[in-house]
């Protein structure tokens, strides 16, 4: 009887210890989670791919120099439940990006809210 609980607690330690590694990697402790940001820029890519998708859009600064800004968001077919698919955003796209800044000042940002020239709103989760 002894020996199948220790077995039964080695085992939960074990399978938490496995798990573990995922929990953290679908964390979002590294962006802001009160404050959001909003940029105007141009699509550079849309990388629709697994495990998170990321937009990278270019922005012009004010001294003329430009940066690209990273936007991640959940992989294409969370993104295809919300209604966004591969090809709704292209590279020359005009669009306004609203995401939570990453904590560390890095130019990237977990993606809340994308408005196209045309005033399209695409959202990668419900509100």
């Amino acid at each position: 009887m002894r020996t199948s609980v220790v077995r039964t607690v080695l085992g939960a330690v074990a399978l938490i210890w496995v798990m573990l590694p995922a929990a953290a990697h679908h964390s979002g402790a590294m962006f802001e989670a009160t404050k959001t940001i909003t940029i105007k820029g141009v699509v550079k890519v849309f990388e629709y791919t697994n495990p998170h998708s990321w937009l990278w859009v270019t922005v012009t600064n004010q001294d003329e120099t430009t940066t690209d800004w990273g936007f991640e968001a959940e992989g294409p077919s969370t993104l295809y439940r919300a209604g966004i698919k591969k090809n709704d955003l292209k590279p020359g796209d005009k669009v306004t990006v609203t995401g939570r800044p990453m904590k560390d000042g890095r130019p990237a940002a977990a993606w809340v809210l994308v408005v196209k020239e045309d005033g399209t709103e695409l959202r990668p989760r419900p509100q």
